[in-house]
């Protein structure tokens, strides 16, 4: 396969087929984030990524899973994600599913018709970061989008047959709206009821704008145990009316947890208190990782 470029996928792609059919993020300006900086944003010609996908036809056996990259492949025309997804069916009838990362505003730009073509041709999840349910935190990180656009987009993806999985940040709000952060963040996942939730924990790395905040003391990152204090409050209002498949199981995180919204909720919680009480069960910074 050819790749211009760093090329990121979520954890639970671990085991797909990568499939550039873009290059960088299209938005690309949020503080916090330092991936595709390097990247111009462009899409690439049609005719290498039907070429990627011919490779692999020969060099594969099987195939039961491709995410489409970079970072928001949603923003594609439908004409051309349709050319794509029709040529994976061709050439892997055995793929079971595929995914992209996409922003709500890709989706709330395309039409409930289009949306159910996709999903008839074989999209079956977009990854969405919300970061944030909080307005403050999300002007404060230029997300570019409002808490409502986020939530009308996951409502629109699950409303016409496409999965949601969106992801938030812990400690992103820093210690002066940590607060907000959390309780605004629950509540934005009780409204959204998308299929799938996770929670990461905010590592700062170079090229991140949001770093030199930190660097000269402008931005406080939260302690460990202010990050799990975090975690519960989002937790306590994160209630969704139909069942969440929840993960907080990334490397950034100091605890692991996972379970479903929101019959879990209270479980979860209670581990959290316990990692507070006793410290010796919050990860090490040698064990984090991106």
């Amino acid at each position: 396969m050819r790749y211009i470029g760093n090329i990121y996928r979520p954890p639970s792609e671990a085991f797909s087929l990568l499939l550039q059919v873009t290059v960088g993020c299209s938005h690309n300006k949020c503080t916090f984030c330092n991936m595709y900086k390097e990247k111009q944003f462009r899409l690439r010609p049609m005719e290498d990524v039907l070429e990627d996908l011919e490779w692999a036809r020969k060099a594969y056996r099987r195939v039961s899973r491709i995410f489409l990259c970079d970072g928001d492949a949603l923003c594609l025309k439908n004409s051309k994600l349709l050319t794509v997804l029709d040529k994976i069916r061709e050439l892997f009838p055995e793929c079971e599913r595929v995914t992209s990362y996409g922003r709500a505003t890709d989706a709330l730009r395309k039409t409930d018709e289009e949306l159910r073509e996709l999903r008839e041709h074989g999209l079956t999840m977009v990854y969405l970061g919300a970061e944030s349910g909080s307005a403050k935190v999300l002007e404060m990180i230029n997300k570019g989008e409002t808490r409502e656009q986020l939530i009308e987009g996951v409502h629109k993806l699950e409303g016409n047959g496409i999965q949601a999985s969106v992801t938030f940040i812990s400690g992103l709000g820093g210690p002066e709206l940590m607060e907000e952060h959390a309780i605004e963040s629950g509540k934005m996942i009780a409204e959204m009821n998308a299929s799938y939730v996770s929670f990461l924990t905010l590592m700062l790395e170079y090229p991140a704008p949001l770093l030199e905040d930190y660097k000269s003391g402008k931005f406080k990152l939260l302690k460990p145990e202010e990050v799990l204090m975090e975690a519960a409050i989002m937790l306590e209002y994160a209630r969704p009316e139909k069942t969440c498949v929840f993960r907080s199981n990334h490397a950034s995180n100091y605890v692991s947890l996972k379970g479903d919204l929101p019959r879990d909720n209270d479980r979860m919680i209670e581990s959290l208190k316990r990692c507070m009480k006793d410290k010796s069960l919050i990860k090490s910074e040698y064990f984090r990782a991106l």
